[in-house]
């Protein structure tokens, strides 16, 4: 394993479209800053309508080629740039702490799993199997044969760059799909990086193409292409709505990984310390700056005030710091809008009555450091039980009986996430049930594995991610007749 902590060289300020590094036609380009400081990584560039255009011209004429490769071939090329991902691992790491934030230990996991999504959709092809369906008659014989759906657009986003990315290229290459790449501005580097490993790894020109530049005009584009057939974004929900919209057009099809506001639940009999341990995974991972974060924390009255105590213990020993230093756990928030958001939302919840517990403001590191937090009294009127925080605050509800706490994690146009804590068997059958979300931890706070599809209910998204379900959306299934047989 190489354990280089250098990352110079994953930081090309260019962007990767059809075997080459190329520049803005422009010449214009964006800054990335590393939020825990504020100093410039470097500069790449700020793309437009051309390149896309560029990019989408060099993966359909990769596509002829790359969707009739042998299996063989395609499940090298993804294990060779698994090897890539772990042998640079700590070097890659780091370059995401840098324009992310996130703690360094987080940075490792998540390229670690990114690496595992290519693992899994390299063995996973060789599963995905057609089938021969009985003939009515003797005459015949009908078969189900899946093939390549075509280029692929991958938005993807700011919090996870890296695994997000990996969750989309996995199947995409794994099933003979050649793809465009948008990451976020905040972490292109991230994304690009793995165009550096694909050099290495020797992809065919074009299969894979990454650029960077205006979300606008790169989106539209993409959108408008005819030879775009399928979209996948993970992102906010306003967002994905309008590209569902857009996709109407030439029908493409898509894949949406959205927003969420994840209820978690804590019952009388729950093991108290294991709840919460559970909700400072849930809660305080990437600073509260994911999708499938606790939103919304309900405990019961009879334990209420007990889970409260030890969750306001265990947030206390969290340690602030630049995500590159030994032993921190929390980093900065992405950006000075995130942090505004935050103190909206605590605000409001002040103002009717709710109490700070832990934290509630901007650490004296500066910047766009903020305490971690804990809320308690807030109530269905406030902002929390509504909007998706998407920072290091944890708000408490208090709840007394089963129906009454379903009815209220269900009360929300997003279905993600839930978690919930209880021994009662019975009740976590009738939970699975009636709670209206695509992904639900019992006794746990980190549920993510490859090996699960992973996606959201009602507004928080279509399609999934991981799993065998991850290829499907990849695939373009097909109904073979064959008559005269007799």
């Amino acid at each position: 394993m190489n354990t280089s902590t250098d990352f110079k060289k994953f930081l090309p300020n260019a962007n990767w479209i059809n075997g080459h590094w190329i520049t803005a036609e422009s010449g214009a380009s964006i800054e990335v800053t590393n939020p825990a400081d504020g100093t410039i990584i470097g500069q790449v560039p700020n793309c437009g309508a051309a390149e896309t255009g560029s990019a989408i011209d060099a993966a359909r004429q990769a596509f002829e080629k790359y969707s009739h490769s042998d299996i063989n071939t395609r499940v090298r090329l993804l294990r060779e740039l698994h090897d890539g991902l772990m042998d640079q691992q700590e070097a890659l790491a780091r370059l995401l702490t840098a324009e992310q934030g996130k703690p360094l230990a987080e940075a490792r996991g998540e390229i670690a799993i990114g690496a595992a999504y290519i693992l899994w959709f390299a063995e996973e092809i060789r599963r995905t199997k057609g089938e021969l369906i009985p003939s009515p008659t003797s005459d015949r014989r009908l078969m189900v044969t899946h093939h390549p759906v075509g280029v692929v657009a991958a938005i993807t986003p700011w919090n996870f760059p890296s695994s997000m990315l990996a969750r989309k290229l996995g199947p995409a290459l794994a099933a003979g799909c050649t793809v465009v790449v948008k990451p976020a501005s905040a972490t292109p580097y991230s994304a690009l990086a793995w165009g550096v490993l694909m050099e290495e790894v020797g992809f065919p020109p074009g299969v894979v193409n990454i650029l960077t530049g205006s979300a606008a005009a790169i989106g539209s584009t993409i959108m408008s292409s005819p030879h775009v057939r399928k979209v996948t974004f993970t992102g906010s929900t306003a967002v994905g709505k309008q590209l569902i919209r857009q996709s109407a057009d030439s029908v493409k099809k898509i894949s949406m990984e959205l927003g969420g506001n994840a209820p978690f639940l804590v019952f009388d009999d729950a093991d108290l310390d294991a709840a919460v341990e559970g909700a400072m995974i849930s809660k305080f991972r990437n600073m509260g700056q994911t999708c499938v974060c606790a939103n919304r924390i309900y405990a019961q009255a009879g334990v209420h005030d007990a889970f409260v105590s030890k969750l306001s213990a265990a947030i206390e020993q969290l340690t602030l710091g630049p995500g590159s230093e030994p032993d921190v756990t929390q980093g900065p928030m992405i950006d000075m809008a995130a942090v505004e958001k935050v103190e909206t939302l605590i605000g409001d919840a002040l103002q009717q009555g709710g109490k700070v517990v832990v934290g509630g403001q901007r650490h004296k590191l500066g910047g766009t450091f903020f305490e971690p937090t804990l809320v308690t009294g807030v109530t269905e009127r406030m902002q929390f039980a509504t909007e998706e925080i998407f920072g290091p605050v944890a708000p408490v509800l208090r709840f007394d009986h089963e129906e009454e706490v379903v009815a209220a994690a269900n009360r929300t146009e997003y279905g993600l996430a839930a978690y919930i804590y209880t021994q009662d068997m019975a009740r976590i059958f009738r939970l699975n049930e009636s709670l209206d979300y695509g992904l639900m931890g019992f006794n746990t706070g980190l549920i993510t594995t490859v090996e699960a599809p992973f996606g959201g209910l009602k507004e928080s998204g279509i399609g999934k991610e991981g799993g065998s379900q991850g290829l499907v959306d990849y695939l373009a299934t097909k109904y073979v007749c064959i008559a005269g047989l007799g």
